[in-house]
């Protein structure tokens, strides 16, 4: 069982079970039947092509068990950014959060406003992997739904929700420290 309080791995893998990026832990600070809420801050992320790189920035990661997304906040200096990775459900494994890449993208910007990333990504690796019709439907279909919930500022796509959760993550490490 994913506990509150621990550490853990997350691992991207893409639709032929390559694995695709790695991050070398996030601190847990929810879990629930709905998703698991992990915070990386100064983090190793491993790309496929032995590419590492730290993250420079807390960022609140909430991984759905029955979303076909992702979304990773990055609080920083200017304001909140999120970075939503179209992927299958998340599942934790015993080892790692883990889920496939399903490469569509959305960056939403502190202003509002929003881009879709790697399209011309996700039709060479729709043909490549063979995306079956089903799940081009479902992609399709949850990256409409991650829009709507953009638009609507539907959690997590609210400052209250991710200052709620920065400070549940704040109040978690002086916990540890006091051990």
């Amino acid at each position: 069982m994913l506990e509150v309080g621990s550490s853990v791995y997350i691992q991207s893998y893409k639709h032929d079970g390559s694995l695709h990026r790695t991050w070398s832990k996030g601190l847990v600070i929810e879990v629930s039947d709905e998703r698991y809420v992990v915070v990386t801050n100064k983090t190793w992320v491993i790309e496929a092509d032995g590419r590492r790189w730290y993250t420079r920035e807390p960022a609140i990661c909430f991984f759905y068990t029955k979303k076909w997304f992702n979304v990773i906040t990055m609080i920083r200096k200017s304001g909140i950014y999120y970075y939503c990775n179209l992927a299958s459900p998340s599942l934790f494994d015993g080892e790692a959060i883990k889920n496939i890449d399903y490469d569509l993208d959305v960056k939403l910007y502190p202003s509002g406003d929003y881009e879709i990333l790697d399209e011309e990504e996700y039709k060479v690796h729709s043909k490549k992997y063979q995306y079956s019709d089903e799940i081009k439907e479902i992609i399709e279909s949850e990256l409409k739904e991650l829009l709507k919930d953009i638009q609507n500022m539907k959690e997590p796509f609210n400052d209250e929700c991710i200052n709620r959760y920065y400070n549940k993550y704040q109040k978690q490490i002086k916990a540890q420290v006091k051990k």
